[in-house]
């Protein structure tokens, strides 16, 4: 009987050590992206900072030359750049939060180099693993170069993964082994000058968190915060009297957004007169905040366009718009916040005055 005891406890540990070795690797297991900063040293660095990334490794990729050295890559003869592999856990960090955070710590406008590194060797790529990565990486470049957030267009390539060649141990978490060469270095390169010049501060060594910035509050929140009518549009997918709000005709500069979240969603650089009596826009400000639907309600099709963090009905959009895009997204201004060109920095959305100062130098 003790000997069948003895086997039932053993059996019970074992299974218990396979199990947690089970779940110690589960929690292990990471995703890879790749991308291509400039000089290793600091991208490496700036990466190994973000919450949920595991670990990163400096190397070469992106060329013909197999096994490259330093001295080979650096050459700018191999085809190689120099890069980084970060290994992320996905459950704490997406994707699409890494590429955020990279474009906030690169010239994405450089095609020759990075700061003070010239040459091909130290262009800005993102090398995507699949479909999904290469979808995403595509999405965040085209919503960068319309942000307007620089002057000149995003010439970063976007290219697929091949073979990482890692670099030579001396390289790898250079900032910590050498630390006072690394800062002097980082400073002589011009890199967080730059970029504290186009952000407005010192580059942060945390992500974006989209789901935190634009979140949408509780019920209980939303019944005080919203007036009956904005309630009915945007909860219960309501539609406001025309001609009987307050922005269908609303001639000042500035931007719209959801007033739910906050998420930015149109332009006044887009609003045109649409005759309808609600405020009309050939285009979104941020087409990744904008959600369409099929909405089958009133005997027809129509398109619904909801807000991506918020989830509030906003109105619907169609095909009968004026040049460029042909299209008309009829809006409900019960829906929308104005933001004032001049209010835009005060209210955190600064990076969208370049916008408008650029229509005046078109002017």
């Amino acid at each position: 009987m003790k000997i069948l005891v003895l086997l039932i406890i053993m059996s019970t540990v074992i299974s218990g050590a396979v199990y947690s070795v089970a779940a110690q690797k589960e929690e292990i297991i990471t995703r890879i992206a790749t991308f291509a900063g400039g000089c290793f040293w600091c991208t490496e660095a700036d990466f190994e900072k973000v919450p949920g990334v595991v670990k990163v490794i400096s190397g070469y990729t992106g060329g013909h030359k197999k096994n490259p050295t330093y001295e080979e890559a650096s050459s700018g003869t191999t085809g190689h750049v120099e890069a980084v592999q970060v290994y992320y856990d996905q459950k704490k960090v997406t994707y699409r939060e890494l590429l955020d955070f990279f474009w906030r710590h690169v010239d994405p406008t450089d095609p020759a180099g990075q700061f003070v590194d010239r040459g091909s060797q130290y262009r800005s790529v993102i090398f995507y693993h699949d479909k999904e990565q290469k979808k995403l990486a595509e999405e965040s470049k085209k919503a960068l170069d319309k942000s307007g957030t620089f002057d000149k267009p995003i010439v970063t390539e976007i290219l697929p993964f091949t073979k990482f060649y890692e670099a030579e141990e001396y390289h790898q978490d250079y900032y910590k082994k050498h630390s006072l060469k690394y800062q002097y270095y980082r400073y002589r390169s011009g890199r967080d000058q730059f970029l504290e010049k186009v952000w407005g501060k010192k580059p942060s060594n945390t992500v974006k968190k989209e789901k935190e910035a634009y979140a949408k509050p509780d019920g209980a929140t939303l019944r005080k915060k919203l007036t009956p009518m904005q309630y009915n549009v945007t909860q219960k997918n309501g539609t406001e009297p025309a001609f009987q709000n307050e922005y269908w005709d609303n001639k000042r500069a500035g931007i719209y957004v959801d007033i739910v979240s906050g998420e930015p969603l149109f332009s006044s650089l887009d609003k045109y007169e649409s005759g309808t009596g609600w405020p009309s826009f050939t285009r979104p400000l941020e087409p990744d905040n904008i959600v369409e639907r099929k909405d089958r309600s009133l005997f027809t099709v129509r398109t619904e366009v909801r807000s991506k963090h918020g989830d509030s009905h906003l109105g619907h959009v169609f095909s009968d718009g004026p040049p460029p895009t042909g299209l008309r997204y009829c809006m409900n201004s019960a829906a929308l916040r104005f933001i004032p060109k001049n209010d835009l920095k005060k209210d955190g959305y600064g990076k969208y005055l370049k916008l408008f100062d650029q229509k005046i130098k078109k002017h």
